[in-house]
């Protein structure tokens, strides 16, 4: 059985939270962008757009909100509140999806239709185990693969 440690980045349903670009691409982006938007000289710019005044503290406000975003649903800061797939998971003991008998469920098929590596994922995560699949993903990341180049739409 996989540690607590090793899990940190895989979600319930077997998605790897590095790979999501709301963990690891957005983030990077927000920065950035702040940091452009203060070294041109943004802080103030509304006194030659007086209608930006009201709305770039909110603006930058949120880019600094991304820029420090951390999600994982290991914590239940990431996905929705509700979601069947980590309440079924945590019933039944399963600390992830594939180590499930009954995988896949209709839960994940279902989430399949929007990542399609979901199943073949999990597949593999059976077949190397946890550890070397993480390792998997982690190279996965680092060569700039997310799940929203390849994800269907909603």
């Amino acid at each position: 059985m996989p540690d607590e440690e090793g899990l940190r980045l895989v979600t319930y349903c077997g998605l790897y939270c590095g790979l999501c670009a709301q963990y690891s691409r957005i983030p990077k982006q927000a920065q950035q962008l702040r940091q452009t938007l203060h070294e041109e000289g943004f802080d103030d710019f509304y006194q030659y757009e007086p209608d930006m005044e009201d709305v770039y503290p909110v603006f930058s406000q949120f880019l600094h909100k991304l820029a420090e975003l951390e999600c994982t649903c290991r914590t239940g800061k990431g996905g929705p509140p509700d979601c069947k797939i980590r309440e079924c998971a945590k019933q039944r003991n399963i600390k992830v999806c594939p180590l499930c008998k009954e995988y896949p469920c209709q839960h994940i098929i279902s989430l399949a239709e929007r990542y399609p590596l979901l199943i073949q994922d999990g597949r593999r995560m059976q077949k190397v185990g946890v550890r070397r699949w993480v390792r998997e993903q982690e190279d996965r990341a680092r060569r700039g693969f997310v799940y929203s180049d390849i994800r269907s739409p909603i």
